[in-house]
């Protein structure tokens, strides 16, 4: 197992994973090719774009999209964006991605990593077992139009 940067040319592998890993249970979600290509493409655009792919025999099977974000204290990275080949989950792969993530923010000076989830889905149980806790003050909200 290879973690490296993410490379613009990972964008259509990364769509293909991402589709694979929420297109099915539990998540169920309906994600097209296109539309993931430019999901992923909006966050690796964007200014301070973090990104890592996990690579199994030169294959790309999982990657993290995120952002470094200006605090009062420190920097953060804010993770937009975890997923692993549906096939392939449960082997360690987001563990060796998240670990490879911490080791570069430490190296970059920066003191937290941020990121949200839903506590309904078995992401949540991931980051728990991960050591990452629960903010109870913050709240995500949203109003649908």
């Amino acid at each position: 197992m290879t973690i490296r940067p993410f490379s613009p040319n990972d964008t259509d592998a990364c769509a293909r994973i991402f589709m694979a890993a929420y297109n099915q249970m539990p998540w169920n979600y309906r994600w097209e090719h296109d539309k993931a290509v430019k999901y992923l493409t909006e966050y690796a655009g964007a200014q301070n774009f973090t990104g890592l792919v996990a690579e199994d025999n030169g294959v790309v099977c999982g990657a993290m999209f995120g952002h470094i974000k200006t605090w009062w204290t420190n920097d953060q990275l804010f993770i937009d964006e975890l997923f692993v080949d549906g096939t392939k989950q449960g082997r360690g792969i987001g563990k060796q991605i998240m670990a490879h993530c911490e080791a570069i923010c430490k190296e970059k000076g920066i003191e937290m990593i941020t990121l949200m989830t839903n506590k309904l889905m078995p992401a949540y149980e991931f980051y728990i077992t991960n050591d990452y806790s629960k903010v109870d003050q913050y709240v995500f909200m949203f109003k649908e139009l």
